[in-house]
């Protein structure tokens, strides 16, 4: 039986909705009730204040801010969110620019959550596409500003990720260190659950969603996944996922329905799975291969394509 920090320990676990999903952590707290009480609160505190700083579907949040402000001035910003931006221009890079924070626009345009989605005319992605470029967007100390009217930023490709990352950062200054944070399927283990040697998670099956198609043992990494096969529309019996790429206004169409990364935190996990997803297989792969230390599992509707340590994890 396994030994450690957590063994013989109870696995607490905590559920909350946020980010647009139901955000868990299972975690074991060595210092008993008191710890796992000031931990709690401290992740839904920040987490709550995340969300009402960055999500563009709060109209009063800094992002909403900004946005309005497009074409017209800048606005001032503090330090925590020149750091935002610094990540924003760190993920544009390591993704080639498949995650552009400006995509919003055509993610607008896409509205695959509409009552009745439609295929934009490409007058419409034309326009869309103009008002898209990370490198466009203007910044001095303190300040931003978007220069062209219609043009907006979005965390929300890869806000998620950074909020898991940081949820493990609060159990470490709680003295936690057997954690499993899950935020819509975004996660990062911490050390191991009590008297077992890993976390198991499981791989849904994109062909089958809602399915098992095996499950991993992961501990201390974090797992990403991204695909279409769930948020999307049909129309003329093509599908429209939610995942577009910036460089043709248009959403992925290559027959790729899920991208799997294994990675050491869960923002380069996110970034990775996203833009191989994009890339597809093969490239896909090698992108995923060109990270030391990244893994990753491709799935399209005919085949599978994996990088060659992936199957480290997997145990079923």
């Amino acid at each position: 039986m396994p030994s450690g920090p957590a063994s013989g320990l109870p696995l607490r676990r905590l559920s909350f909705p946020a980010l647009g999903t139901t955000c868990e952590v299972q975690y074991a707290a060595p210092g008993g009730d008191g710890q796992a009480s000031a931990f709690e609160r401290a992740v839904v505190e920040w987490v709550s204040g995340f969300e009402a700083r960055y999500s563009r579907f709060r109209p009063d949040s800094l992002i909403s801010r900004i946005n309005a402000a497009a074409g017209r001035n800048w606005i001032e910003i503090d330090a925590e969110m020149e750091l935002m931006l610094k990540v924003c221009d760190t993920l544009h890079f390591m993704s080639q620019g498949v995650l552009d924070p400006t995509a919003l626009p055509l993610i607008r345009l896409w509205n695959y959550r509409a009552e009745t989605p439609r295929i934009p005319s490409a007058a419409e992605i034309n326009a869309a596409r103009a008002l898209v470029g990370w490198p466009k967007v203007q910044r001095s100390p303190g300040r931003i500003f978007l220069p062209q009217e219609g043009m907006a930023l979005d965390f929300g490709g890869w806000g998620k990720e950074y909020a898991v990352d940081f949820t493990a950062q609060i159990a470490a200054q709680h003295g936690i260190t057997s954690l499993l944070v899950d935020y819509g399927h975004d996660l990062r283990a911490v050390g191991a659950p009590p008297d077992r040697p890993a976390w198991h998670i499981g791989l849904e099956d994109p062909l089958k969603p809602g399915t098992s198609a095996g499950s991993m043992g992961i501990l201390n990494r974090a797992v990403a996944s991204s695909g279409d096969y769930i948020r999307r529309f049909v129309i003329e019996g093509r599908r429209y996922g939610h995942i577009l790429d910036p460089r043709t206004g248009a959403p992925v169409a290559h027959g790729c329905l899920q991208a799997t990364v294994v990675a050491s935190t869960c923002l380069q996990a996110g970034v990775l799975s996203t833009t191989a997803f994009v890339l597809g297989i093969p490239k896909g792969v090698e992108f995923i291969q060109s990270f030391p230390g990244a893994e990753g599992l491709l799935v399209s509707e005919r085949a599978r394509a994996q990088t060659r340590g992936f199957l480290h994890y997997v145990v079923s």
